[in-house]
This record gives structure tokens, C-alpha cells and sequence, in this order.
């Protein structure tokens, strides 16, 4: 390590992002759009050495073959852990490929799952355990009973999602609605939890529960290290699916996951067709069901979100619950849909 400088990359300047950028390219990698802090270990001005993190997951490590066994990769990791521990974070988590597997459990991080093309791991006292263990607890989730489940983004909460939701109600002893946390979505997750919550409370056998960091979507999945969007589809369906099988299933007793059909997104359909593929290796069984329509077209809310943008707001009261027209009638839905018409994203 004689000579070599630990540095901080300014994101804000772009001719520093291209500098790690052109790094990472010898390497076949990329920096993902979404980092917010990025690392460099130079010799002499030329970069040797990077590693990035998006809130609290490592990515974008790459180091020359001429600083291999230089302790180079604790070096990093320690230094992102330390800015971590600034954040007020104390659990982190890497997706990196599988042959970087021992690289990763030598600085003690946990392998939660490995799938064909990519490994998930996490480093800290809190575990993936302990997270299900507590969702137990404050949930009063019984295991014994045998249980359904869907994984939910409600993006708004749609009539659709609440067919879904009673559809699985008429067929278990007991339904657990895991709605995804992350905030990557125009609706934020306490207003789609809430939505959810209020919008199901009569059906007696529904639990309605946070998704937690185990529960990942496909826009936390890196980007870095898997180039083809397919190959990366498939990647992050694998770990998710088997993520909710091993761990979600067996804590919870879960043995039937209940999903919408998809007639139109390839993301999502990509993503049911690998559920089929590996939640039976965990005792679980997949069901589709036709979505709800409305006037020949499938609701969901993507189609809410559109028609939200083209200003047809009263077209989106028939299908919607009345507890989402209700919220996007309140000062906080009136901001929220002013964003959507400004906005460009499709999440």
C-alpha cells in the first residue's frame, strides 16, 4: 500500500465520475446511476482501485491485477463501513458475482443467497434472522398455521390489488401482504402501506407488513457487473424468489404466493415465470390470477399513474378504492400527482 492515496470522488463533477467510469470499463463493469458515495485508491495520480455504495449497498469494486493481495479490498470495505457508521447505518449488504464469493466471506459478510449469475451477501450484527424473528414479534405471525402470501408494490393502491388481495383471502387460513419498502417509487411506502392497511382492513384474515430490506426490487438490483438486461432479470428474479422461498417461507409457513397475470410488463413477467422455477424447491406454490379489467383493460397502477398524467383524474376513480381517491384528494395526493405530470419515470 506504500504510495497509494485513499480518496473520495466528488459525484458532482462529472470529469471525476468519467475518470471512475474509464476505470471500471477495463474491468467490463460500470458505475451504477444511483451511488452516492465512490471511493478511489490512486498511485501517482492513476486510478488503481475503486468501490461505490447506494445507500447501504456496496457495489462498483473493482482493483488492478497489480494490487491483487494487497489488502486492498478490506482497505475499501473498512472505509465504506466507516462512512456508514457516519450515516447512522450499522447493516450492509453486496451483490457481486459468485466467484467473488470468498472474497467477501473472508471480511466477514454472510451469503443470504447465490444464484447462477450473482450472490447476495450482508455484513453487520443484524442478520436476515433476527429481521424475520422480529417481523414475528411485532406482527404476532403465527407459524403454525399454513399461510398465502403476496409481495406488493402499490404504487398506487389499485381495484386491482385489492381483487388480488381477496382472491388469496377466499383461499387461506391466513394472508400476508408484504409491501415493498424501498422508496423508488413515485408514491412513497408510507402512503402506500397506509393505503394498503385502510384498504383491506375487512378482510379479517389479512395481514398487511412492511417488506423490509430482504424483499428487493429490480431497481435496487446493480446494474454494474451484469450488462444485458435479461441476464440481469433473470439474476435478480432468482435471488428475490429464493429469498422469499428459503427464508420467508419456512419462518412464516408460507406455501402458496399469489401473483397477477402479466399481459403487458416484461419485467414482471420475466419475474413470475421464475417464481414458477424456484419456489417449489422450497415447498411453495406459485398461483396466477387473471387480473381485475375495467372496461376491457387490465388495471394496474401504472395505468393510474398514466392517467394521473394525462389529467383524466376523474377517469382514475373507477379504479381505484375509495381510501386511494380519498388520499389523492388531500394535500399530500395533490403533490404527489403533480409530480407524476412532471415526471419521466415509469416507477
Amino acid at each position: 500500500m506504500y504510495g497509494l492515496q485513499v480518496k473520495t470522488v466528488n459525484l458532482k463533477r462529472e470529469e471525476e465520475k468519467l475518470r471512475v467510469h474509464k476505470f471500471l470499463e477495463n474491468f467490463d463493469l460500470k458505475l451504477d446511476d444511483d451511488v452516492d458515495y465512490t471511493l478511489i485508491i490512486e498511485n501517482q495520480g492513476e486510478i488503481k482501485a475503486t468501490c461505490s455504495k447506494a445507500k447501504n449497498i456496496f457495489k462498483c469494486f473493482a482493483i488492478s491485477d497489480e494490487l491483487r493481495g494487497e489488502n486492498v479490498t478490506s482497505t475499501l470495505i473498512s472505509a465504506l463501513v466507516d462512512k456508514l457508521f457516519e450515516e447512522g447505518m450499522y447493516h450492509s449488504f453486496v451483490f457481486t458475482k459468485p466467484d467473488k464469493i470468498k472474497v467477501f466471506t473472508s471480511l466477514n459478510f454472510k451469503p443470504i443467497y447465490e444464484a447462477e449469475k450473482a450472490v447476495f451477501l450482508e455484513y453487520g450484527i443484524y442478520d436476515i434472522n433476527k429481521s424475520l424473528n422480529d417481523m414475528v414479534k411485532k406482527y404476532n405471525i403465527n407459524d403454525k398455521c399454513e399461510k398465502g402470501a403476496l409481495v406488493m408494490n402499490c404504487n398506487p393502491f389499485t381495484q386491482g390489488h385489492r381483487y388480488l388481495i381477496e382472491k388469496a383471502s377466499k383461499q387461506c387460513e391466513e394472508v400476508l401482504v408484504f409491501i415493498v419498502q424501498e422508496d423508488k417509487s413515485l408514491f412513497p411506502f408510507e402512503e402506500r402501506y397506509k393505503l394498503v392497511l385502510e384498504g383491506t382492513k375487512d378482510l379479517r384474515n389479512v395481514k398487511v407488513i412492511p417488506g423490509g430490506e430482504y424483499i428487493i426490487s429490480s431497481a435496487t438490483f446493480p446494474t454494474y457487473f451484469i450488462r444485458q438486461e435479461d441476464v440481469r432479470l433473470k439474476a435478480y428474479a432468482e435471488i428475490d424468489a429464493g429469498i422469499f422461498g428459503k427464508y420467508f417461507g419456512e419462518k412464516f409457513n408460507i406455501k402458496k404466493r399469489f401473483v397477477g397475470e402479466e399481459p403487458y410488463c416484461k419485467v414482471t413477467k420475466t419475474y413470475n415465470e421464475t417464481l414458477k422455477e424456484v419456489l417449489p424447491e422450497y415447498d411453495m406454490e406459485l398461483i396466477e390470477i387473471k387480473r381485475k379489467e375495467f372496461q376491457g383493460n387490465f388495471i394496474s397502477a401504472s395505468q393510474v399513474r398514466e392517467l394521473i398524467k394525462e389529467n383524466n383524474i376523474n377517469e382514475v376513480k373507477n379504479i381505484v378504492p375509495e381510501v386511494t381517491w380519498k388520499f389523492l384528494n388531500t394535500e399530500n395526493g395533490k403533490e404527489i400527482m403533480e409530480k407524476i405530470k412532471l415526471s419521466n419515470s415509469p416507477h
